[in-house]
This record gives C-alpha cells, structure tokens and sequence, in this order.
C-alpha cells in the first residue's frame, strides 16, 4: 500500500483538501501510476460545485494527467513499471460494439454508459481517514498515484515531457479533434469558436490545421484574444460588443453563416446560438463544452430542418488508445505547440489556487 497526497473533494461545493490517502495495488488487469503532472480542467469545475452527472463524493478528481507506470496487476501486458503513460478519461476497452467500429471513438466502459466511481470490480483503490474515496473517470490525477484499468492506460514516448503532455489527456486532445475528426474541417472554410479556453484555443488549433481560412474567435473575456491569434484566429469578437444576438452578426460577418461551428463553454444559450451561426444548408455545429447535469436545450427545429448538422464530441473523436500516443508523437515532432496553452505551473499543494484562476478566466 502506498501512503501519498491527494486532493479530495469531500462534498459539492467545498474546496479541495489535500489529504494523506492510502493506495492499494493493483488487481488483475489494472496499473498503479504515479502522477507526475496533471491539468485543471473545467470539468472538475462542474464535479466541484456538484453538477457532473452521477459523481459521488467523497471523491478525487482530476483527469487530465500524465505520468509514470508504479507497478501492475496480473495480466497487464501493454505498459510495465517505469514506461511513461496518459490515463484516459474516455476508456478503449477494444471489445465493445463502438470499439469495433473504426468509426467510433465511445466505448461501453465510458462513465455515460456505466459510471467510473470505482473500478469495474465495484470497489475503490482509494481510502483516506478510514473512509473509502471515490475515483473520477476511473482517473483521478489529482492524487500522486492512482490505479486504472489497463484498457484506459496509453503508453506513449518516453521522450514526451511528462509535465506539458498531460494536456493531450482531456483538454488539447478534446479541441484538436473536433475540428480535425468531428468536424473534418475543409481547407479554405470558415469557422467559428465559442470560448476561449484551453478546449477552445485547442479547436483554433485544429481548424488552423486543416487548412481554415477564416478563424472567428469569440468570448466575452478579451484578455484571451491575443492568445487566439496567436494559435490562428482571423478575427476575435466579443458579443457584449453588439447589441444583435452574436449568430446575427456571425451571419454578417460572413454572408451566410459560417461553415463551422464549435461550442467550448458549456451553455445552452451559446450551444444554439453556435448552431444557429453555422450556414443553414451544411453548416455543422459541433458541441464540445459540458452542460450541468439535468440541464435541457430547447431549440427551433427549423435550424435543423433546413440542412445544419449539430453533433457533440466525445475527447475529439479519437480512439483514445490508439490516437493518444500518437499526438504525443506528433507533439515531440512539433506539428503543432500546445505549450502555449500552459499559463501557470503550480505545485500540488497549491491546487485550490489553480481553480482559483480558472474562475477568474485566467
């Protein structure tokens, strides 16, 4: 048993605590990792003030991580002690009905179909003052060492620099893609980016790569605009600028609508406004952020009727195990810079702090 420190959330609505926890092996089929570094993401935001679906407290988030393979159960045979690993938040188990079809990233094990607060044997590798921890996604970055199951470990290069990787494990992963896999951008269209976070600079990414020649970036925070042109972003608007609904001036802007749109936020206003920006005969809207749970969408159908696409992503349409190790490969060959999506390095103890400044939009 490993004694080490983890965040714990030990209700909704409370800020983190950093605690002694105690880690027991691995079973059969699982891997003991040791954290080297992990993002914040805003999806441990949404499990912090209570509204991610069917997370049970307490708990210990985090799931955007990277680190170092400990030691391993019985069976285990793609990663050993000492290879460099990301835990994955959307597993590949290789066996269900979408992990045998190659177009599909989802798989059954995933925390939508069956919820990820223990491990599949029903039980938690964690404890902390007697009482037994929960497990987010099966992930749990925000503790030293951590235990998943194989299916949802990727070994990538031992080269890849542990503390900027970890951002391939939700956040750069999650944008990039949905321009290049969900989307399937087209060279020289138009697109259009709701937020302007890591998720939304990571689509600015994305679009850039496959070939956009028009990028419109919107937030209401302006301080994220250089950034933006910076990753790519042709033009950056705010809608507190205008005094029309932001599709109307997006309408504007480009005759008829962008070809693209990609909601990062996570709000049911913006998610129909983003499709109601895109043209109305094939424009597609793709839906990256995460609403509340229970949170509902009412929508004109004509938006739809007359030809848009509107789809959501799932960590960018990549098969995980499969994909992830290869962007770390393309990381190290540097086509493309998700470095700059880094604004602060913090150490462990001073996580609070770090959700401290994803509130404060920074």
């Amino acid at each position: 048993v490993i004694r080490c420190r983890a965040a714990v959330a030990w209700a909704a609505g409370q800020p983190l605590s950093i605690e002694e926890v105690e880690v027991v092996p691995p079973k059969a089929g699982e891997v003991r990792i040791k954290i080297v570094a992990t993002g914040i993401c805003h999806t441990d935001e949404h499990v912090l003030k209570g509204c991610f679906p069917n997370v049970e407290f307490p708990v210990i988030p985090g799931h955007e991580g990277a680190g170092i393979v400990e030691s391993v159960g019985e069976g285990v045979t793609s990663v050993k002690p000492g290879d460099k690993v990301i835990p994955l938040c959307l597993p590949q188990c290789g066996e269900c009905s979408f992990c045998l079809n190659p177009e599909s990233n989802y798989c059954l094990k995933c925390h939508f179909s069956e919820q990820q607060n223990l491990l599949p044997d029903k039980t938690t590798r964690f404890t902390c003052k007697g009482k037994q921890v929960h497990h987010f996604l099966w992930v749990s970055t925000f503790a030293e060492y951590t235990v998943v199951p194989e299916y949802a470990v990727a070994k990538i290069d031992p080269a890849a620099p542990l503390d900027k990787v970890c951002l391939l494990g939700c956040g750069f992963s999650t944008g990039y893609g949905a321009a290049i896999n969900n989307a399937k951008v087209k060279p020289g269209s138009t697109c259009a980016i709701f937020g302007l976070g890591g998720v939304g600079l990571s689509v600015v990414m994305g679009c850039k790569a496959a070939g956009a020649s028009r990028i419109i970036a919107v937030d209401i925070n302006k301080d994220k605009f250089a950034k933006a042109k910076e990753l790519g972003a042709t033009d950056c608007i705010s809608p507190h600028d205008y005094k029309k609904p932001i599709q109307e001036v997006l309408t504007e802007m480009t005759g008829q609508g962008v070809d693209y749109s990609f909601e990062a936020i996570g709000y049911a206003e913006t998610m129909i406004a983003a499709l109601a920006s895109c043209n109305m005969s094939t424009g597609v809207c793709v839906m990256v952020g995460v609403l509340d749970s229970g949170s509902e969408i009412s929508v004109d159908p004509t938006l739809l009727l007359t030809g848009r696409t509107w789809k959501g992503s799932a960590l960018g349409g990549w098969k995980t195990r499969d994909c992830i190790p290869k962007l770390v490969s393309s990381y190290l060959e540097k086509k493309f810079n998700s470095d700059l999506l880094i604004t602060h390095t913090l150490p462990f103890a001073k996580v609070n702090e770090g959700f401290e400044l994803l509130r404060a939009g920074k």
